[in-house]
């Protein structure tokens, strides 16, 4: 089957990398995402990733750090799992490249759009890491940047669940699942799915984001293909 799209971003939680272990990795969660991500290249998609870190490292953790500091450390939480991704895509003989907002050049370039342009336009895939590089800012308004300056034609939001619902359904059993939301809906409903500035950047970009459950069988195949499936924001 012909895909849909040329370009695309996923953003990937560092929660959804843990699987039900909550911290760290687990490594058939791991090799399932990598599976499916090496599947999407091999249709000659090309792929830029934003990960988080919330497998490590998830804002002050209940004390009473500086946001700042707390910030800078998910930034490098995420560097771990940019690399751990790298490592086992490139086990599997697909090229890669990890790009930090961050300067840690010993281990990752530093984000340059050109390079990253290149890397795609080659077949690399580009992982980003360290969310903007700036504190206050969540890594999902980084995969709203990073989808607006390499040109990828939709934002695919891998997540625990499959879409995005009008309440938590994990403690809601009666949470409606939208099928398709616009930008200032999902906004002004104050909906947890996506952070709003994330959004807002979106819709100013007009930018559309495919939110769809990262456990679902060849999700991510599914969704370059043009599968109805999550729900869209747009």
């Amino acid at each position: 089957m012909a895909v849909k799209y040329k370009r695309v971003i996923i953003k990937i939680s560092g929660e959804a990398l843990a699987g039900d272990k909550g911290m760290g990795f687990d490594q058939a969660v791991l090799s399932k995402v990598v599976d499916q991500i090496c599947a999407v290249h091999d249709l000659g998609v090309e792929i830029g990733i934003v990960v988080g870190g919330g497998n490590f490292w998830r804002g002050r953790q209940g004390t009473e750090m500086d946001r700042a500091t707390a910030d800078h450390m998910g930034m490098l939480a995420t560097v771990i799992n940019a690399l751990a991704l790298q490592d086992a895509i490139e086990r599997r003989g697909v090229p890669t490249r990890v790009q930090t907002a961050l300067t840690i050049t010993r281990v990752a370039e530093p984000y340059i759009a050109r390079k990253a342009h290149s890397h795609l336009s080659k077949g690399r895939i580009v992982i980003f890491a360290c969310g903007t590089g700036n504190p206050f800012f969540s890594t999902d308004t980084a995969v709203a940047l990073r989808a607006a300056e390499i040109g990828a034609e939709v934002i695919l939001l891998a997540k625990n669940v499959d879409g995005i619902y009008d309440s938590d359904p994990k403690v809601n059993p009666n949470a409606k699942k939208y099928k398709e939301i616009k930008y200032l809906d999902f906004i002004s409903q104050e909906l947890k799915a996506m952070d709003t500035a994330a959004v807002a950047i979106c819709k100013e970009n007009k930018t559309p984001i495919l939110a769809f459950g990262l456990d679902e069988e060849n999700s991510l195949v599914r969704a370059v293909e043009g599968e109805e499936l999550g729900t869209w924001i747009r």
